[in-house]
């Protein structure tokens, strides 16, 4: 049996290699079975499979798989590229919102922060791991003071296509639900109009969205792509603060739409400063 190790970039037999996962740690049990909990690299899902179920992904699909990263934000930064062409007059007179976004995995933290400054975004991104969110987000937030958060990373339901309704039956769901919480809790007190996302692949939309969320993942539990978040952040941080947004106007950009990321909406954030 090949071995693989923590780090490795691996698929799960038992799927037929739909998806390649990097091997964040293996746990040991007592009675010699080994657990790996595995991250998509290209979606937010996070899942765990017997050390046995796994082996080593094919580098020429590891390799596409990041392409396909690359190539999406290379797209996003041509069609920003035309638009500034024929804005570049009034260019100085616009600001857009300002994104604090959390996120659970370091790497896509890393690839988010290239991304909104590539596309001139103004973001911050902070690596906060899921379960730790709800204790920082208040303090973080009072802090930067910004116009849109953004709280993802990876989930997954445990036991596919039953008990949607069991919070216990997500992986992380629960812990996005209380950020979303606390982050309402800021938005009360300011008045800011906080307009917020919560979510990653299977999460638990409904419960989200209740606790506050304008926007969340995942109505048909499907999994979301490493972009989709993003691409909601820059169409509210791009939008005049006088048009509302919703999810119809920018659901063709996401992989899958509406069943991916759906909301109640929210007001743009762009806003003109005469100077």
């Amino acid at each position: 049996m090949q071995k693989v190790k923590k780090g490795d970039y691996v698929v799960r037999k038992s799927h037929q290699g739909d998806t390649i996962f990097i091997i964040d740690k293996i746990i040991k049990f007592t009675d010699g079975k080994q657990i790996a909990i595995l991250k998509g690299i290209a979606i937010r899902l996070e899942a765990d499979a017997p050390i046995e179920d796994l082996m080593i992904a094919d580098k020429d699909e590891i390799k596409r798989n990041k392409n396909e990263i690359e190539n999406d934000v290379k797209n996003e930064l041509k069609n920003k590229n035309i638009r500034s062409e024929k804005q570049k007059r009034i260019q100085k007179k616009i600001q857009t919102g300002l994104i604090l976004h959390l996120d659970g995995d370091k790497r896509y933290s890393e690839k988010s922060a290239r991304y909104y400054k590539k596309l001139g975004l103004r973001a911050i991104v902070r690596n906060v791991p899921e379960n730790k969110q709800p204790k920082v987000v208040y303090k973080l937030l009072n802090y930067y003071n910004p116009d849109i958060l953004i709280i993802t990373g990876h989930d997954g339901m445990i036991k596919k296509e039953t008990s949607y309704n069991d919070i216990y039956n997500y992986k992380n769901s629960r812990h996005f639900i209380e950020t979303v919480k606390e982050a309402r809790k800021y938005d009360e007190e300011t008045r800011k109009g906080l307009v917020i996302f919560a979510g990653a692949c299977q999460s638990y939309f409904e419960a989200i969205i209740l606790a506050g969320a304008n926007f969340a993942s995942s109505p048909a539990r499907i999994l979301i792509d490493f972009l989709d978040p993003l691409i909601l952040a820059k169409k509210v941080a791009t939008t005049d603060e006088h048009v509302f947004i919703t999810i119809e106007d920018f659901e063709k950009d996401l992989r899958d739409g509406k069943k991916g990321i759906s909301g109640i909406g929210a007001k743009g954030k762009k806003s003109i400063i005469f100077i």
